[in-house]
């Protein structure tokens, strides 16, 4: 499997929205796109609009489908202009849990 791991700046006056609107993304990420098997959205306790997404996609090619859907193009459109830094983003292969069990605990994650 192909992971991403992105940190994200957000504008301090921008955390509400931010955070509403990234709720769509991840969720229609993980209800709609059938090659993503993880989408974790979270928030650092410290630094205050810091946020960290963990994805995990079949591919590289996933990851490319998952920038072309609705949702993540409706989040991009809102977002883009709220990031005080340039989104750094770490490239990974998952080790475990297998592809297999990334694939049986897929319909788990839309358990919200």
């Amino acid at each position: 499997m192909y992971a991403i791991f992105v940190t994200l700046n957000v504008r301090t006056d921008k955390i509400a929205e931010f955070e509403e609107v990234s709720l769509g993304d991840g969720q229609g990420s993980t209800r709609d796109e059938p090659e993503c098997f993880r989408f974790d959205i979270m928030r650092d306790p410290t630094v205050p609009g810091r946020y960290y997404l963990y994805e995990v996609y079949l591919n590289i090619d996933s990851l490319e489908k998952h920038r072309a859907t609705p949702h993540f193009q409706k989040w991009w459109a809102t977002v883009e202009e709220w990031f005080e830094t340039p989104l750094e983003k770490i490239e990974m292969e998952t080790i475990f849990p297998s592809d297999a069990g990334w694939q049986a605990q897929q319909p788990h994650t839309v358990n919200w």
